[in-house]
Formats: C-alpha cells, structure tokens, sequence
C-alpha cells in the first residue's frame, strides 16, 4: 500500500491516504497516529473522512485507520458485490494489506454490523469491537427500509448543486458541525448507488453475530430514535450480558456526528480498560 499526503478533503493535518488491494477492487484508505490500531468503519453515504471530529481524539495514543467502504468515497465501486460479507472481505483484506496487529473495529450503522460480521467470522485477530447504532434489524424492519424510498432520494439528491446539498443536511441536522455537515454532503455526493444493495434483505441475523463475539464489545446507541430498537437492546442484553451497553444523550443514529466527543471518550475508555489487566 502506498501512502500519499492527504487530500483537501481529509479533515485532520496529518493522514497519509493511499489504496489497499481486496479481492474485487482497492480499499481508499486514511491513516494518522500511532499506537494499538483502531479502524472506523462509516455507515451508508459516508466515507472515511466523516470519522475526523472522532479521529481527533482518538489519534492521540492510537493509530487510526479510516477506509472509504466499497461504493463509497474514493474506493472501488464493483459492478456487483455490496453486500454485509463484501464489505467484510474487505475489511479483513485492509487488516491484512496493513499488517494492523490486533486491532479495535469500530463501526457505525451499516458499519457496526459489518465489524459484528468480521468478529464473528474470526478470519483475522481483533482486539474488540465498538458497534456505534449498527443495523440491527429485524426481518420486517429489513424489508420496511428495503421497500422504502430511500435509494431514490439519494439518487435525486445528487442533482442538487454542492451549496443545495449542504443547505439540505444543515436542514435536517442543524445541532451539527458546519464541518461534519460540509463532509456528510461530499461523501453522499460519491456515494454509489450501488451501495444501497446492502439494503437487500436478508441482513446477517444480529444474534448470530452477538453470540459469536468472542472479544470484549460494547454497544453505543444515542437516546433519540436510535435504530437499535429497545427490544433489540433488551435482546442483546439477555444474549450477551457482559457486553458493555452505553446510551449517548443528545444523540439519535449519528451519534459519531451528533456527539463525537462523546463517543471518542467511550472509545478511548474501551481502548483503555483493554489494557488494563
């Protein structure tokens, strides 16, 4: 992998960028920090780069790593292949490319489940996971997002021009950054739309994946609306009861937009008690 200064795009001073080979294309990759390596998987229409408000704190003690997903940002779009155990291969891949040495995933919507897969499938050494409101959905709740219009707005919105776009994210989520609203509105605008197949049902059940953990977790949701149903949380809870569960205040599904701080501290209290003995 060959790493290059980072693009205008990247948030922190710092990253070095570049391309890590998958077996169906090139992961693009942001890298900064030293230390146990930590990989931020984004969720659906975000890249890498979204990460940077939590990559902030993190970078201090940590390497962190944060990949463009297939079909997303500057990586790869596939002509097929955007489903969970594709972007699993991947991540698996970017492990191995990078020679991370048992490192933290932390994943964030469709990215939770994502890390959730390559933890359970146990295919390269991790230290722990941090899933961040992961798509854990039941089958009828699949089928609600698959069948609803949200691949359509997504292609429409990209007929508007960058300041539209912009206006549109402020609009929805004015408690935000103007940074992270400026960085969602351009990883949504090289979003392809083929990423949205990962929306095709069947999803990876969500307990199979929390009963195959075998390395400590812990489970963020924000307290707004999160997509982590309370019945799917009490759920989790009776499969896994050692797994850390925390509620962010004054956050909804976005909780790495919405309370970056936040969330950075509950990670970097995880990546802490990891080395405690």
């Amino acid at each position: 992998m060959s790493l290059t200064p980072r693009s205008a795009d990247d948030p922190l001073d710092g990253w070095t960028s570049g391309a890590c080979a998958t077996e169906d294309g090139v992961l693009h990759v942001r890298r900064t920090g030293a230390g146990r390596p930590v990989v931020l998987l984004h969720g659906l229409a975000a890249d890498g780069a979204t990460w940077g408000p939590v990559a902030r704190v993190l970078v201090e003690g940590a390497e962190v790593v944060a990949p463009d997903a297939r079909g997303h940002g500057l990586s790869s779009a596939p002509g097929h292949g955007h489903r969970y155990h594709d972007h699993a291969r991947d991540v698996e891949a970017l492990v191995r490319g990078l020679g991370l040495d048992r490192p933290v995933l932390v994943g964030h919507s469709m990215g939770g489940v994502t890390a959730g897969v390559v933890a359970a499938r146990a295919r390269v050494a991790l230290s722990g996971v941090v899933l961040v409101d992961p798509t854990f959905l039941t089958p009828a709740r699949q089928r609600e997002v698959h069948e609803s219009d949200v691949a359509a707005r997504h292609a429409a919105s990209l007929g508007r021009r960058d300041d539209e776009g912009v206006a549109d994210v402020r609009a929805r989520h004015p408690g935000r950054s103007q940074e992270v609203v400026e960085q969602l509105w351009r990883a949504r605008r090289a979003t392809q739309r083929a990423a949205f197949d990962v929306l095709v049902p069947p999803a990876p059940d969500y307990r199979a994946l929390v009963r195959a953990l075998t390395v400590p977790s812990l489970l963020v949701v924000g307290d707004t609306e999160p997509v982590v149903e309370a019945d799917v949380l009490d759920e989790i809870r009776r499969l896994r009861p050692e797994m850390r569960v925390e509620v962010v205040a004054g956050a909804g599904h976005g909780v790495p937009f919405d309370r970056p701080d936040r969330l950075a501290a509950l990670v970097r209290g995880f990546l802490a008690a990891l080395d405690r003995p």
